[in-house]
């Protein structure tokens, strides 16, 4: 760890940048430590979880460089910090009362020193523009597994998306729902492109992608559209193993896509005055259902 007073003597933007990267890797560590301790975490929830005292991995010069990190942020004249709640306040107080002791670590929780360093790494973003690598994380109970996990012959094909943060998009869902692969048409923007990269969370690097034209899809297995005119998602019978055709953002799925469709079109209803939505939220519906469905079934198969 770089000492406290050489980040200190750092031009402004040089320590940002440490700073930035300092608070993204405690996250990870602290993460790992409540991991360790038998916790299965998911930050949506964290506040229910048992908090687990600091003192029993953590020790006071551990402590006290996480509260020296947070400090040089809040302390930074170009900084002001929304992000940092009254709770996190406390905390640092608490922090600063105690530093370098062991009763530093008692006094604090694991749980806590998290959402300090999420929080004040987000002041610190918000402020500078400094982009966070939020693609970096990785379940610290896993890491990177040897062999990703997913669902054997679902497959998505992109029908000429031409916005990368939609690419990104539907890469980022189809490897959190566990679809095989990502195929690509020729006119789809490239999910290389660095908004694709960000809005997919370097799910780009797991899943197998490839580029392809439609009539390169095997006629062996059940392909369906993603489009209105459709059978309601709920009434829909998913294959067990297919492709899954979703359109572009203006034009929707082409004519040559829906007669490729074979096995059926699947639609969302809605009710709204647009009754339209983006292209990425509406796959993350599909992914959804198309994988219950799966579960469903293996369940009942059992």
């Amino acid at each position: 760890m770089i000492p406290l007073f050489k980040l200190d003597r750092l031009p402004p933007g040089q320590r940002r940048r440490k700073l930035v990267r300092l608070l993204t890797g405690w996250e990870r560590r602290l993460y790992a430590l409540i991991v360790s301790l038998g916790t299965s975490l998911n930050i949506s929830d964290i506040n229910s979880l048992p908090k687990t005292s600091a003192a029993e991995i953590l020790t006071g010069s551990d402590v006290s460089y996480l509260l020296g990190i947070s400090l040089l942020v809040l302390e930074d004249p170009a900084i002001h910090a929304p992000a940092i709640t009254p709770a996190d306040r406390s905390l640092l107080d608490r922090m600063s009362k105690f530093k370098g002791t062991a009763q530093a670590t008692e006094d604090v929780s694991l749980q806590e020193l998290l959402r300090l360093c999420n929080h004040v790494r987000h002041a610190l973003v918000h402020a500078t523009g400094i982009l966070p690598a939020d693609w970096d994380f990785v379940h610290p109970e896993t890491g990177v597994p040897d062999e990703r996990k997913f669902r054997e012959g679902v497959t998505v094909y992109a029908e000429d998306i031409r916005s990368p943060f939609n690419v990104g998009s539907v890469f980022r869902t189809a490897e959190a729902f566990g679809a095989e692969r990502v195929l690509l048409s020729p006119g789809c923007a490239s999910p290389e492109h660095p908004r694709a990269e960000r809005s997919a969370m370097g799910c780009v690097g797991y899943i197998p992608w490839q580029r392809c034209e439609l009539e390169e899809l095997s006629r062996e297995i059940p392909v369906f559209a993603l489009e209105t005119g459709g059978i309601p998602i709920h009434e829909f019978e998913f294959p067990h193993k297919g492709v899954v055709v979703i359109g572009s953002e203006e034009l929707g799925i082409s004519s040559e896509g829906l007669e490729r469709a074979t096995y059926g079109r699947v639609s969302i209803p809605m009710t709204g005055i647009k009754a339209s939505i983006n292209v990425g939220v509406a796959f993350g519906i599909v992914m959804h259902a198309w994988a219950d469905y799966l579960d469903c079934s293996f369940s009942k198969a059992r």
